[in-house]
């Protein structure tokens, strides 16, 4: 069965050419998963790939999922459900948003795509994976095939084992940013054995040490706390300038809440000399970029620079 936004995923290699990595004698690529499809891009589209063929398969009509305002994963599933003409409805942490969601660039497209909402306080979200919660969300929603929130589960990580491809067995390091945990679950289990795996986590989840070992098999891997800007969302002008310069510089888009904070603690681990000279790294570009309107609103307000697109 094919699912009607898949398509023919040939992602390549884009080596990064800068006087940093020449003075330091590394190698940098980044895979352009962000290439993958406008909206359902990076791992998103490896996440919902297994996801949206057992819900087709089972039969379900609608696919239920939570996120927070400025969610990929809630921009993703809309539209991924659209297109296979299944009913979409998002669980909004923040009841704050109900009054003002059309002015949220990730939420306003997720409804015109046809996601339905249900915006729910911090608490209660905190309550998301249990079961009285869940039978108050069928009691008004009725069936649905389940999505957690970020979307990681079994079959997402099966998506995301397919990332990794013969010909990066070259690298020595993948990297890649960690929200769930679900794609740097997917690239341990499909890594080869020499080479490590680089997990930089967003937000400050101690949760992640014990997520992860529930998904993986076996293999090299440890997580890079030091580079979350303080947590899921938080920005500084130190890391809004990294991502504009690093557009000019190499003509790849970084967003804010993800893959610049990769590529900027990866750079700075470079910096310092935590790789050894002639490694060769391998950077996942997990996509993400519709998030960047709604951080440059956030800056607008606050009057600082704005991200470049």
């Amino acid at each position: 069965m094919a699912l009607k936004w898949c398509c023919s995923v040939d992602i390549q290699n884009q080596r990064i050419e800068l006087p940093i990595l020449k003075e330091h004698e590394i190698d940098l690529y980044i895979k352009r998963e962000d290439l993958i499809h406008p909206v359902v891009s990076g791992n998103k589209y490896r996440k919902l790939k297994y996801n949206l063929l057992a819900a087709i398969d089972q039969g379900f009509e609608a696919l239920l999922t939570f996120g927070g305002a400025y969610s990929n994963h809630i921009a993703a599933t809309a539209f991924a459900g659209a297109e296979n003409k299944l009913r979409t409805i998002g669980i909004i942490r923040g009841e704050e948003l109900r009054s003002v969601w059309q002015a949220n660039p990730t939420l306003r497209e997720a409804h015109r795509t046809g996601m339905e909402f249900q915006f729910v306080s911090r608490v209660a979200y905190r309550l998301k994976t249990t079961e009285s919660f869940l039978d108050q969300l069928k009691q008004r929603w009725g069936d649905f095939y389940l999505l957690p929130e970020g979307g990681t589960n079994e079959l997402a990580v099966k998506g995301c084992e397919e990332i990794l491809q013969t010909g990066d067995a070259q690298f020595d390091f993948v990297a890649c940013c960690v929200g769930t945990g679900g794609t740097l679950a997917g690239l341990i289990n499909s890594a080869q054995p020499h080479q490590e795996v680089l997990g930089f986590p967003v937000l400050q989840d101690e949760g992640l040490k014990e997520d992860i070992p529930t998904f993986v098999k076996q293999g090299q891997w440890r997580l890079v706390w030091d580079y979350h800007f303080g947590g899921y969302a938080k920005v500084s002008l130190e890391l809004v300038s990294f991502i504009n310069d690093f557009r000019r510089e190499t003509g790849i888009s970084l967003d804010p809440i993800y893959t610049g904070k990769l590529l900027y603690g990866l750079m700075d681990m470079i910096v310092r000399g935590e790789f050894k000279a002639n490694s060769k790294i391998l950077a996942i570009h997990s996509g993400g970029l519709q998030g960047i309107a709604g951080m440059n609103s956030v800056l607008k307000k606050k009057k600082l620079p704005l991200i470049e697109v």
